[in-house]
């Protein structure tokens, strides 16, 4: 089932208003708590996709048994583009259809992982970052690229790491091997998750692949959402 979303009353409509959120936000992101252990409970990825021209946003959460990594539940949302295209600030295209989508989940999501950013984000408050706070959900990022931050390639064998750095000497968050040999992805702490952690997380849910089970499951899941909603545009 799909749920149907409108742009929230009061939705930042401006980069000034989104910056203005994100300064008023960013305060209450925790970074103290170790958060879920890995390989335990659930773990959920959300993703989102877009049609610009049609004016279309869908997003999905897909809940996986910790343990097995077998899909448990799933939901997605559909809605319209809630803020324009502006580096730093794509939360606020998502945030609205990814929080519907989690809602009409059947069960707690336990970890939530987003295929993106959490405190490596310019501004320290990427899209793992806001949903948390707004959920209070232990969050992590990890994402494809290193935005705009430095690093060192971490050593060949699947597990190595390297500081992903803010001004080269910040640490936002970590280049992670994932494969032998692959190119790294790039997790960073969302909230009430500690880096060590979200690590061992990502680590856990990449048995096959460079990109976590959740990441390529949510993925492939709002695609189809997206494609279904625009065909009956």
């Amino acid at each position: 089932m799909t749920t149907t979303v409108g742009i929230p009353a009061g939705w930042p409509a401006t980069e000034e208003e989104a910056l203005a959120a994100q300064d008023a936000l960013r305060t209450r992101v925790v970074v103290d708590e170790r958060g879920p252990e890995p390989g335990g409970g659930h773990v959920t990825g959300v993703d989102v996709a877009y049609d610009d021209e049609r004016d279309v946003v869908a997003a999905a959460a897909v809940v996986l048994d910790a343990a097995s990594l077998q899909v448990v539940a799933e939901a997605t949302a559909v809605g319209r583009i809630s803020f324009p295209y502006v580096p730093g600030l794509l939360a606020f295209r998502e945030i609205p259809t990814v929080l519907a989508a989690l809602a009409a989940l059947d069960r707690p999501p336990g970890l939530v992982v987003c295929d993106g950013y959490g405190l490596a984000h310019p501004r320290r408050f990427g899209l793992a970052s806001h949903l948390g706070v707004l959920t209070g959900l232990a969050t992590i990022g990890v994402a494809k690229n290193p935005f705009t931050f430095t690093y060192d390639d971490p050593d060949a064998p699947r597990g190595s790491v390297a500081p992903l750095l803010a001004d080269g000497r910040d640490e936002v968050g970590r280049a992670l091997r994932t494969r032998d040999g692959v190119k790294p992805v790039f997790v960073s702490v969302g909230h009430r998750v500690t880096l060590d952690n979200a690590c061992a997380h990502t680590l856990a849910l990449t048995p096959g692949y460079r990109l976590p089970e959740t990441t390529r499951r949510a993925d492939a899941l709002c695609r189809r959402a997206l494609k279904e909603a625009t065909a009956q545009a």
